[in-house]
């Protein structure tokens, strides 16, 4: 590694050990995030509680979804309140335990949801007429590096364990080369926000990352001011996108209310303007086999690290 680079990442490394924010699930994985704006989710059964994925940083988080919210509670007509945790893993216990009514949350963590306590979809938002997103991996602009097989050996930025476009679809396409998916970068980090993997590479903190289609071209249209120093050298094929999801628990005539809402929301002008604003074409209804591709990537990752053990 080149001598800067090291430098670099030593100062990473001791500044998030000083701020306690050390990732113990393995010595060579690195916490970048913020937890600012970790709202709470104390029961009140006269408001909506939605929880949000950490998808996007916290400040971003509340940019991109505050009028949503503001829509959502005019036409609930209960004020809504956003929940906001470090990891998806916390916010699907959210939804487990009957903390929150609805949840933003990745394809992987729905996955799992459903698998260990029945997470179930209420509505899918629909991205230039379809359900479905990609992942990008992606280099600093000025980089040598044109595909995933050069970044061996290299750094590397994750965005969460249960994100699929962020974790799950590039070790699918490392262990598709033949590769371990553990131990073919250098050093990982998780970043947990797609917004603060898309800086590191910017930065040059890290050799590359994985991230949510999403997210890096709804950055590239409103504040390209990290994408525009990133380069996108791969692409996956189509994943079924991020849903809305409910608790299986959940108030029968609640779930109804609130997806009626979604799905009607872009023929409403106010909502339509809303979904502009973020670049969502309309929520749609969900089939969970638009996940099936996502398990069919799991398996394969489960498969080859029991190979490689």
């Amino acid at each position: 590694m080149h001598p800067e680079k090291s430098v670099i990442l030593l100062a990473i490394l001791l500044f998030v050990i000083a701020g306690g924010c050390l990732d113990t699930e393995k010595a060579t994985k690195v916490n970048l995030s913020n937890r600012s704006h970790d709202v709470g989710d104390n029961s009140d059964s006269q408001s909506l509680r939605i929880a949000v994925s950490a998808i996007i940083s916290p400040d971003e988080t509340m940019v991109y979804y505050q009028d949503m919210f503001d829509y959502l509670s005019l036409k609930m007509n209960v004020p809504v309140k956003l929940v906001q945790r470090k990891t998806y893993q916390e916010v699907n216990d959210l939804v487990r335990k009957n903390r929150v009514d609805a949840a933003f949350v990745c394809s992987l963590a729905y996955i799992e949801g459903k698998d260990q306590f029945g997470m179930e979809l209420l509505a899918v938002p629909e991205v230039r007429g379809e359900p479905r997103y990609y992942s990008y991996i992606i280099v600093p602009e000025d980089s040598s590096i044109n595909s995933l097989k050069e970044l061996k050996g290299k750094t590397f930025a994750y965005t969460d364990p249960l994100s699929n476009s962020g974790k799950l679809s590039p070790e699918y396409m490392i262990a598709q080369m033949g590769e371990n998916p553990e131990t073919f970068f250098k050093l990982t980090f998780f970043t947990y926000s797609h917004d603060k993997s898309i800086q590191a590479v910017a930065e040059k903190m890290v050799d590359g990352a994985a991230v949510d289609s999403l997210v890096w071209d709804f950055k590239n249209a409103t504040d390209p001011r990290f994408t525009s120093r990133t380069k996108i050298i791969s692409k996956s094929p189509p994943y079924g996108i991020p849903p809305i999801v409910i608790s299986k628990d959940i108030d029968p005539a609640l779930k109804e209310k609130l997806r009626k809402i979604l799905l009607q929301m872009h023929e409403d002008k106010k909502g339509k303007e809303i979904l502009d604003r973020i670049m969502i074409d309309r929520f749609s209804e969900a089939n969970d086999s638009l996940y099936d591709s996502v398990r069919e990537m799991k398996k394969v990752v489960s498969d080859a690290r029991k190979k490689n053990k």
